[in-house]
């Protein structure tokens, strides 16, 4: 599991309470279900109403994935690649079949499937480039209802203000509420911003960033396959898939691949 979205968001609302107590309040001030049913539910069915009812349905496995989506290193794929075709280079690509069995990525398994099955490799490269592009879009539909949810959280807060407000306004003959009404009121919106800017927001982006991250692992296994299937030399196809990789992972893999020669 990847701790970065958990930590974000966990530390961001700790450091919220923890100043609202070093100027001497009490996070229970701040905590008012109306206000926080407003902004959350309010802004969930804005979002819900901006997209299709497939978006919505998507939502909790969205959350899921954004909290605890692992990611994988890409040089371990790649070691995968390169072993896969070391050992279709020494005893064919139909050699394969039962090692495809114990491939736990998802995309390599079909991959390799399909070159096995004797798919012609235009064919195989446009198979798989289509299935990274419907990801994107699939991805793409869970960020922006993120994004949806959190750019209306902040107008929904100010619609809660203003109802307060008119609370408010309407109770001036009785001068000992009005300062917890009005506190209350402003709570609205201190929700709506707090909620876009240190939770939706966020997470629209770690979907954004998982979506890349994924495609990126999809065009390595791409050429990894196709060049496995072409029978490259494994030591080729390991410097092609190196130079796909950011460059601080390049310097990990190849600083990997020296060692095992070395050993």
């Amino acid at each position: 599991m990847d701790l970065a979205t958990i930590i974000g968001v966990v530390a961001g609302l700790a450091v919220v309470f923890t100043v609202q107590l070093v100027e001497g309040g009490s996070p229970t001030s701040i905590m008012l279900w109306p206000s926080m049913l407003l902004v959350f539910g309010g802004g969930f069915f804005a979002a819900m109403a901006g997209g299709v009812m497939k978006d919505t349905k998507a939502f909790t496995t969205q959350l899921k994935k954004g909290f605890t989506q692992k990611v994988v290193p890409a040089a371990e794929l790649l070691d995968s690649v390169v072993k896969l075709a070391e050992r279709a280079r020494r005893e064919g690509l139909l050699a394969l079949e039962d090692a495809v069995k114990t491939v736990e990525h998802p995309f390599l398994k079909r991959g390799l499937q399909l070159a096995i099955d004797g798919t012609d490799p235009d064919e195989l490269h446009d198979i798989l480039h289509a299935e990274v592009a419907a990801k994107k879009k699939s991805d793409k539909a869970g960020v922006k209802f993120f994004e949806s949810w959190g750019g209306y959280a902040p107008t929904i807060g100010i619609i809660g203000t203003v109802m307060g407000l008119v609370l408010v306004m309407e109770n001036l003959d009785k001068p000992e509420t009005l300062g917890h009404s009005i506190a209350a009121a402003f709570c609205a919106t201190l929700w709506g911003v707090l909620s876009a800017n240190m939770i939706l927001l966020p997470m629209g982006a770690r979907l954004a960033r998982l979506s890349a991250v994924e495609a990126e692992e999809m065009e390595l296994v791409i050429d990894g396959v196709l060049a496995i299937q072409a029978g490259s030399n494994p030591r080729l196809v390991a410097q092609k898939l190196r130079s796909l990789l950011p460059p601080d992972e390049m310097k990990k893999a190849e600083a990997a691949a020296s060692s095992k020669k070395a050993a």
